[in-house]
C-alpha cells in the first residue's frame, strides 16, 4: 500500500521591499536648493517610517533635466537597482527624472524588464503598469514642450540684454578679472600675468614656448594649476575682453535636447560693445598680436584645439619656425638650444617622446641654412630675406628635406 506524505509549504518570509526616492532640480537657488532640502527629509522619513520598506537611500542632483550629462546620482541609483539592490522608486513628477519624453520612456522600460517599479507622485502614476505607459508619454510630452518654451523665453530675454549692451560677468575662473556685483573688476597680480602672456607672444614666442616660461616661472593659472594648456593661452590671446570690449553671443546651443553649442558663424546676431569694462591691455597691443597670430596662421591651434594649415607665412622671432613641417606627421618644428648648439625637433617627439614620431630627425641649424644657402640663395650663401620672401613650406623626412618655393616648383635637399 502506498504511503503518502503531505510536506507543506515553507512559511514565507516577511521580506521588505527595499525603496528608494529620487529628487532634482535646476539650479543652485536658494529657493530651489531649499526644495531640494525638504525633499530629501520628507522622503528619508516616509520610507523610513513605513515598517514594510527598507530604505535603499535617496538619490538627488542639481542638474536640467532636459540632459542626462552630469546626473550622477541618477545614474548611481539606476546601477543600483539594475544590480537587484533597489526594489521600488519614488519620485515626485516625471519630469524630476527627465524632461526628454524618450530618456523617460527608456528609463523606465528597463526598470519594467527588471520587476522595479517608479511611482510619480504628482500624476499618481505606475511605470511597471505598461497601461501607464501611453499617459507617462504625453505627459513627458508636455514637460518637454514646456521647457522648450521656457528655453525660448530664455533666449529673448538674453537677446533683449544684448541689444542693451549689457555683459555677462558671472564667470568661475576669468585670469585678470574678478566679478563684483554686474561688473569685471582686474585682479593686478593676475593682470601683470595677462600683460606678460601678450608681451611674450609679441616677442615671437610660441604658446608652448609661452606655456614653457609660465610653468618655469611657478605661475598658476585662474584655477590654480601648476600646468598651464597652450588652448588656454590661444584663447586668452584672441579674447577681445582683455582690451576693455565685449563680444556678446560668439556661440550659440544647437540643439535644445543635447545642449550642444556651436561656434556662431552668421547664424544670429552678434554684439560687439566697446569699453565694456576696464581693459588690461592696449587696443594697440591686443590688435598687433591678432596681426602676429594671423601672419602665423599657417601652424596655430583653432579653438578647437587642432592644428590648421593656411599656406600662407608670418613674420616673426625664428623664420625656420615658421617654415619647418614634419613630413611623417605634419606637425611643426621647435628650435631648442641643446650643450651650446641650436637644433631643430618635430614638436609631437617634444611632446610625446621618439616613439610618437619615429621618422623624424633632429635638425642641426647650421646645416639647415647650408642647404637653404645652396638651394635658394645666391652665391650658395644663407640669405633670410631671400628665404622669407622665396620659401612656402620646407618638409623634413628622415633623410631629406623637401622645399616648397613661392613659383610653386620643388626642391630637395640632402641631410
Amino acid at each position: 500500500m502506498k504511503k503518502i506524505w503531505i510536506i507543506p509549504p515553507a512559511p514565507k518570509k516577511n521580506k521588505k521591499m527595499r525603496v528608494a526616492a529620487y529628487c532634482r532640480v535646476s539650479t543652485f537657488g536658494p529657493v530651489q536648493l531649499h526644495s531640494l532640502d525638504t525633499q530629501i527629509e520628507a522622503y528619508t522619513r516616509m520610507i523610513k517610517n513605513n515598517k514594510d520598506w527598507r530604505f535603499a537611500g535617496v538619490f538627488y542632483d542639481v542638474e536640467s533635466g532636459l540632459r542626462r550629462k552630469g546626473r550622477t546620482d541618477l545614474d548611481k541609483m539606476l546601477k543600483k537597482a539594475e544590480k537587484g539592490k533597489i526594489d521600488y522608486i519614488i519620485t515626485k513628477s516625471i519630469s524630476r527624472i527627465s524632461r526628454d519624453t524618450l530618456e523617460v520612456l527608456k528609463i523606465i522600460r528597463n526598470l519594467r524588464e527588471r520587476g522595479i517599479n517608479m511611482h510619480f507622485e504628482n500624476e499618481n502614476l505606475d511605470s511597471i503598469n505598461i497601461n501607464n505607459e501611453y499617459e507617462i508619454t504625453l505627459r513627458g510630452m508636455l514637460a518637454q514642450d514646456e521647457s522648450r518654451n521656457k528655453s525660448e523665453d530664455i533666449r529673448w530675454g538674453l537677446q533683449r540684454k544684448f541689444e542693451k549692451g549689457n555683459i555677462f560677468t558671472k564667470y568661475k575662473s576669468f585670469m585678470g578679472y574678478t566679478s563684483v556685483g554686474d561688473n569685471l573688476t582686474i585682479v593686478p597680480d593676475q593682470a601683470e600675468v595677462v600683460r606678460k602672456i601678450f608681451d611674450l607672444y609679441l616677442q615671437g614666442l610660441s604658446l608652448g614656448q609661452i606655456k614653457s616660461y609660465l610653468e618655469s616661472q611657478g605661475v598658476k593659472t585662474a584655477m590654480g594649476k601648476e600646468t598651464w594648456d597652450t588652448k588656454t593661452i590661444y584663447k586668452m590671446l584672441k579674447n577681445e575682453k582683455y582690451k576693455g570690449d565685449t563680444m556678446l553671443q560668439k556661440t550659440i546651443t544647437e540643439d535644445l535636447m543635447t545642449g550642444k553649442k556651436i561656434k556662431n558663424t552668421g547664424q544670429r546676431n552678434r554684439y560687439y560693445i566697446k569699453d565694456s569694462h576696464p581693459a588690461i591691455v592696449s587696443a594697440e597691443v591686443f590688435d598687433k598680436v591678432q596681426e602676429e597670430m594671423a601672419k602665423r596662421a599657417r601652424f596655430v591651434s583653432n579653438e578647437e584645439g587642432t592644428l590648421e594649415t593656411s599656406g600662407s607665412k608670418y613674420n616673426s622671432k625664428y623664420i625656420l619656425g615658421n617654415l619647418l613641417v614634419c613630413g611623417d606627421c605634419g606637425m611643426p618644428y621647435r628650435r631648442r638650444t641643446e650643450r651650446g648648439k641650436v637644433v631643430w625637433r618635430c614638436a609631437t617627439r617634444i611632446e610625446k617622446g621618439r616613439e610618437a614620431c619615429l621618422n623624424s630627425p633632429t635638425l642641426d641649424e647650421s646645416c639647415i641654412k647650408d642647404i637653404l644657402g645652396e638651394a635658394v640663395c645666391k652665391n650658395g650663401i644663407y640669405d633670410e630675406g631671400v628665404v622669407r620672401n622665396g620659401v612656402e613650406k620646407i618638409q623634413v623626412f628622415d633623410t631629406f628635406i623637401l622645399m616648397f618655393l613661392d613659383d610653386g616648383s620643388q626642391k630637395k635637399g640632402l641631410l
